[in-house]
């Protein structure tokens, strides 16, 4: 083609294309009128081609010449108007546009408007200008200015596009608006033809918008439209269309022609996505401009349901541009109160279920950003979760949320979190409880992952312990931004699950699920829900608080995070005292005090300091009720209550501030209470702060300035309440030990304040420390030691001392168990005033008096205060036993205690000591108790009998003579005793014969007082006025077949039957009958002349109590019982010496049994393996005694020696050397057959064991087994 291949017109016109095209050629070639219209379109193809990939040449050969640039316009303009192909008009257009921007030159411009210009004025129909239209609508959207030229140059082509716009043609339309849009989106544009719009467009666009059909008129319409509303004016007038601007925003406006609103909404119905994302568009920059004026005739034409209804689709942008669109419409109240909420909540739920499966933070953001505004707004008296599955479904929606991995969405969740914990959104029952402990428990572990590293551990009163110009502590800026606002936003989730909580409190359907089982136990219920509350908080909220306060503090953050804590105390009010007592220990009330002492001076930040003050004041009457337990004055309550809330708000002083201020006196006769108000708050908190360990005023400090403020109170006339008296008094107690000593004139001020108070109760704190300093000061002492010991034990229950004492902060010197025992021990004479105690307080603190003195004596050997003991003891036992019956005693539960104390008394008395006129008024007293009383009252005869079983071995034989007469005198006291033995046949054995029962610990001390009575009337032949009466048989029976009895029962039975075997049952205080003697009866005569000899004692008897001993002996070396092995040896020589005195057969007879020798193996052969056990000795020296040398032999003697030779004599036990020393004596005297180097050997060793005796040193000789008093010498002599 001619085009092509160049036509001689030069290379210069050959275009750089493929094939190359000549550009004069093709020029000609388009203004030849006999070529054909489809070698003229591959001309214009090849020239757009060339236009849009090798513009410059082409604009190099035409700008220099403008006539053929001209005649080349004009060419393709003529060819756009006359050519009705439609296919080619575009491309016409697209070669025009291209032409007038490369050649970029005005001229051309106005020539193409001017040619537009008569094409519109020539046209027969409006059909031949849709060229026209087209090409302009290019040329404004590809030249900048030309709609600035169009409007001002052209205004009269407007009229020509009104007109179109009526034409019923929607593609005409469609170019029309679509240069209208670019018209208005020029600012000269939109300013020249506002006028224009208001009168003679608007009505026309909106009924060519609300009427179009074709998607391209539609689309451009909207595209016009949306221009349009980024004016406030056109929106106005858009808006305005169909009313005055004077009119309300009623329903009435929709029913004029096609308002906006209606137009908007028939969008929305298309299944089109794309149509559907436009109109939202354009109802949101409608609503940007003014929600409040716009957004009811959005309301009213329920556009919102349309909007939720397209939250289904699965176009982002239509998602995005609908939640933008109900974002704007939230602001206005109408949006709720139609309920178009409670319609659209379940698909905006479940768009957020959907939405998180997409990549787009921004669009999850969007979409909780929409979700929080709805919960905030949502009127209380609307319901927006109507359906509990979609409550549900918004619960696991936020779980979800609050795990994505993107920080800016964590943020976003935890806010619909805190929007969401509300009591009109989750009161439909049941109310799921169990979801919201693991969504809030989702939240706090989401911010405590992403908090920042703690340093080290500190307390909450250590924050601001760093300079504020420290790097870490400069401002909150330091930690990331959102993750301050995370935590901000998710402290607000905490308050609001608490406010929930409390709020739930007062709704029945609440505390519950209603719909749970019978008989099954639920989850979802209030009470779960609130100790959750409170361990997460303590578990993850304060901890994570504390992490981020060790980098900055923030005034917001800290209001929201102290307001939570206030509100726990009402969440659950069983552990109100609890948490107040974590709280307070873990330096919560320095925290608050200096919070507000930095943020909340000079009237800033009013919300930190209400709430600060507002969470001390609830933390201190919560204290209060929990450590003034004992006190129930409603008064003093509400004093203290006015006094915090009025004192607190004012109080922003630093502890050092607030220290001065103690020690400040007010103005004479000023009116201002607020200093006095200062001083009075100040020290009740640190009062409570103290009370649970939180020191944070070093002691030495505060005790000058509590003192300071007491002497200043004095002196200037005033006299603080008892509450602040109190605290005053308790913290100059707990202080005294890092303080200097109270000078006289400190001590008379504190006497003089006590003095003018009716009660010393009214100051008094159950406190070791506060008790230890009334005692320490002797001014104190004398005045109120007395007062104070009283309240001591009237308190509560002193044995909870240990439990309390960790809140009152005890010292470490002070005994945790009784603080009151190294009291004691320093200053013996208190106990002078516990003794009064005793006689002149009640029952109660009687017993706890008596009791406190038991533990001192039992934990103070070295106390010599027994003889001081004993008077006032037997003053209080002649008060207690006055005309008291033995039903009175019984029921007197101080007695015991008393007798208790009367034994250990007794039991600290070192040696052997005459007995003087208290001892026998006491040992009167006991015994006559003793008399009034029954087998059965263990708790009174057991320290009675004790007692006077140490009168008896713990004295001289002068005293001992006349104890024995008093107790023998005592008839009633021998009856007891007859019936407490009788009782030893009448129980049934125990299934543990280890443990002593009280009933067992009772017959030991009967048998062992009764073998001692025997032993001492026999050796004082002292008169008897009742004798006991015994069954031989019995006794007997007791040792042989033992029954599991305990050990120290048997050892008491041995020692009694020792007292009557030493005696050959001959005693004139012990009467013994056989078991088959009735009464009145004839004695049976002995069986046989050997009986008749030992009688009352069998042959039979004999032997089976020899082979029981035995068998205890065996037992003994199993068991390693010294008692037991001293007591059966002891019994098997009492015996054999009773039988040598009755028939010397016998007694040679039953020494010299082949069973003696094997049972001497049998203890040689156990885990010490040597002669020189007590025991073996002992038995030895029986049988050399009586001869029996087939059971020792002189090899085993020989070996003896050797051992003892060897052995260092000084290191043996006390039984070992005193048996060894018996042995070596029966040698010497029993002529044994001895080598002279063996005699010499025994006499060394009898030398060295009596040196031995003069020094060693002497043990003490009543010992207390279990709760029974034994001899060691009585046992084993």
């Amino acid at each position: 083609m001619a085009a092509e291949c160049g036509g001689g017109h030069g290379s210069r016109w050959a275009l750089p294309l493929r094939p190359p095209l000549c550009l004069a050629c093709a020029v000609e070639t388009l203004g030849d009128g006999r070529a054909s219209l489809v070698r003229k379109k591959h001309v214009l193809s090849r020239l757009h081609d060339a236009l849009a990939w090798q513009a410059l040449p082409v604009v190099q050969l035409l700008a220099p010449d403008e006539r053929v640039c001209l005649h080349l316009i004009g060419t393709v303009f003529g060819m756009l108007h006359s050519v009705e192909d439609s296919s080619a008009l575009d491309l016409f257009v697209e070669v025009l546009v291209r032409l007038v921007v490369e050649l970029k030159s005005e001229q051309y411009l106005r020539c193409i408007l001017e040619e537009s210009q008569k094409e519109l004025c020539k046209a027969t129909t409006m059909r031949g200008s849709l060229p026209t239209f087209t090409l302009l609508g290019k040329l404004t959207d590809a030249i900048p200015g030309f709609a600035d030229i169009l409007v001002v140059e052209h205004n009269n082509l407007v009229d020509h596009l009104l007109m179109g716009l009526m034409y019923p043609n929607e593609g005409i339309k469609a170019a029309i608006c679509y240069l209208y849009g670019k018209l208005y989106s020029s600012s000269v544009g939109a300013e020249r033809l506002s006028a224009h719009f208001e009168e003679r467009l608007c009505g026309l666009f909106l009924n060519t918008l609300g009427r179009a059909q074709t998607k391209e008129l539609q689309v451009n319409c909207l595209g016009l439209l949306k221009e349009l509303l980024k004016s406030d004016h056109f929106v106005s007038i858009l808006m305005n269309n169909s009313k005055t601007e004077e009119e309300p925003e009623t329903p009435e406006i929709l029913e004029g022609e096609n308002p906006l609103p209606l137009v908007l909404k028939k969008l929305l119905l298309t299944r089109d996505e794309m149509l559907q994302a436009a109109s939202s568009h354009c109802v949101a920059a409608v609503l940007i401009h003014s929600p409040s004026r716009y957004a009811p005739a959005f309301i009213h034409a329920d556009v919102p349901e349309f909007l939720f209804e397209c939250l289904s689709c699965n176009s982002e942008i239509l998602i995005w541009s609908v939640y933008c669109c109900l974002l704007l419409l939230t602001e206005e109240r109408l949006f709720f109160s139609k309920c178009h909420t409670v319609y659209g909540i379940e698909s905006l739920v479940r768009s957020l279920q959907d939405v998180l499966q997409l990549n787009n933070v921004e669009l999850h953001k969007q979409g909780l950003l929409l979700f929080t505004e709805i919960l905030k707004r949502q009127p209380v008296e609307i319901k927006l979760f109507t359906n509990r599955g979609v409550c549900m479904e918004a619960i696991h929606v936020l779980m979800e949320t609050v795990n994505c991995p993107v920080l800016e969405v964590v943020v976003e969740a935890v806010r619909a979190v805190a929007a969401f914990l509300r009591k009109d959104h989750l009161n439909s029952p049941p109310v799921p409880y169990e979801e919201l402990q693991k969504l809030l428990e989702a939240v706090l572990k989401r911010c405590a992952d992403l908090s920042p590293p703690q340093s080290s551990k500190r307390h909450a009163g250590d924050l601001f312990s760093v300079s504020q110009d420290h790097p870490a502590n400069r401002n909150l800026s330091r930690i990331p931004q959102r993750q301050g606002q995370l935590l901000l936003n998710t402290l607000e989730s905490f308050r609001n699950a608490c406010r929930l909580a409390v709020e739930f409190q007062s709704d029945p359907m609440a505390q519950e699920n209603a719909f749970t089982a019978p008989n099954s136990e639920s989850k979802d219920t209030l009470s779960n829900f609130s100790e959750f509350l409170l361990r997460i908080c303590d578990g993850l909220c304060i901890p994570m608080v504390m992490k981020y306060l060790e980098r900055a503090v923030s005034p917001s953050m800290m209001e929201v995070f102290i307001s939570s804590l206030n509100t726990l105390f009402t969440v659950m009010p069983s552990m109100r005292n609890k948490f107040s007592k974590k709280l307070a220990s873990s330096s919560f009330i320095r925290l608050t005090l200096e919070l507000k002492a930095r943020f909340c001076s000079v009237q800033s930040n009013p919300a930190l300091n209400q709430a600060c003050s507002s969470f001390l004041y609830s933390l201190c009457l919560s204290l209060y009720s929990a450590t003034e337990k004992e006190r129930t004055s409603s008064q003093e309550e509400q004093e203290m209550s006015e006094l915090l809330q009025k004192g607190l708000p004012q109080l922003n002083y630093t502890v050092a501030e607030s220290l001065l201020l103690l020690a400040e006196t007010p103005e004479p006769f000023s009116l201002d209470q607020s200093l006095c108000s200062h001083q009075h708050c100040f020290i009740l908190l640190l009062y409570f702060a103290y009370t649970l360990g939180d020191r944070f005023v070093p002691e030495a400090e505060l005790f000058l300035a509590i003192k300071n403020f007491l002497v200043s109170a004095q002196d200037h006339g005033d006299c603080p309440p008892p509450y602040i008296l109190r605290a005053a008094l308790y913290l100059l107690a707990v202080c005294q030990d890092k303080g200097k000593a109270l000078d006289l004139r400190s001590l008379c001020t504190i006497k003089r304040i006590l003095n003018n108070l009716p009660d010393l109760s009214f100051v008094y704190v159950h406190c070791p420390l506060l008790l230890k300093f009334f005692l320490h000061y002797p001014e104190l002492t004398g005045r109120f030691g007395h007062q104070v010991l009283q309240l001591w034990f009237s308190w509560g229950d002193c044995k909870q001392t240990e439990t309390e004492a960790a809140g009152f902060g005890v010292s470490d010197q002070l005994d945790a168990a009784n603080p009151l025992l190294p009291i004691l021990k320093s200053n013996s004479s208190i106990l002078l005033i516990l003794l009064d105690l005793v006689c002149s307080s009640s029952v109660e603190v009687a017993w706890k008096v008596l009791m406190t003195l038991r533990t001192f004596l039992e934990k103070n050997e070295d106390v010599l205060v027994c003889d001081l003991l004993r008077s006032q003891f037997l003053q209080i036992l002649q008060q207690l036993l006055v005309g008291s019956s033995s039903a009175s005693l019984q029921a007197n539960r101080n007695l015991p205690v008393l007798l208790s104390l009367l034994f250990l008394v007794q039991l600290r008395s070192k040696g052997v000591r005459e007995l003087d006129s208290t001892d026998f008024k006491l040992l009167h007293q006991v015994s006559n108790l003793c008399g009034k009383c029954k087998p059965r009252d263990t708790d009174l005869l057991q320290p009675s009998f004790n007692f006077l079983y140490c009168s008896l071995h713990q004295t001289t034989p002068c005293s001992q003579q006349r104890a024995v007469a008093v107790l023998l005198s005592n008839v009633p006291l021998l009856e007891l005793l007859q019936k407490v033995l009788e009782c030893t046949w009448l129980q049934s054995p125990p299934s543990e014969p280890a443990y002593l029962s009280s009933e067992d610990a009772l017959l030991c001390s009967g048998w062992l007082l009764v073998a001692s009575l025997l032993l001492y009337q026999h050796r004082y032949n002292t008169e008897v006025h009742q004798a006991l009466s015994l069954d031989l048989t019995e006794v007997l029976n007791a040792v042989i077949f033992r029954k599991k009895k305990p050990i120290l029962l048997l050892v008491s039975i041995m020692q009694f039957l020792r007292a009557v075997l030493r005696q050959n049952f001959s005693s004139s205080l012990l009467v013994t009958v056989g078991q088959n003697t009735a009464q009145g009866a004839t004695r049976p005569q002995p069986s046989s002349q050997q009986d008749a000899a030992l009688h009352p004692l069998a042959m039979q008897q004999v032997f089976s109590l020899v082979v029981s001993l035995q068998n205890l002996l065996v037992h003994v070396q199993l068991q390693k019982d010294l008692l037991l092995s001293q007591s059966v040896v002891a019994c098997l020589e009492t015996l054999v010496e009773y039988l040598y005195v009755k028939n010397q057969d016998v007694a040679l007879h039953v020494a010299s049994q082949p069973w003696h020798r094997f049972l001497l193996f049998t203890l040689l052969s156990g885990s010490q393996k040597s002669f020189l056990q007590p025991e073996v000795l002992r038995l030895i020296t029986l049988f050399l005694r009586y001869q029996s040398s087939n059971i020792i032999s002189q090899k085993e003697i020989s070996q003896i020696l050797q051992e003892a030779v060897e052995a260092n004599l000084a290191e043996l036990p006390e039984a070992t050397s005193h048996a060894l020393h018996l042995f070596l004596c029966q040698i010497q005297s029993s002529h044994c057959q001895v080598e002279p180097l063996q005699s010499g050997t025994i006499q060394t060793l009898l030398e060295r064991l009596l040196g031995q005796r003069s020094t060693c040193v002497k043990h003490q000789d009543i010992v207390c087994l279990g709760s029974v008093a034994v001899s060691l010498s009585h046992i084993g002599d």
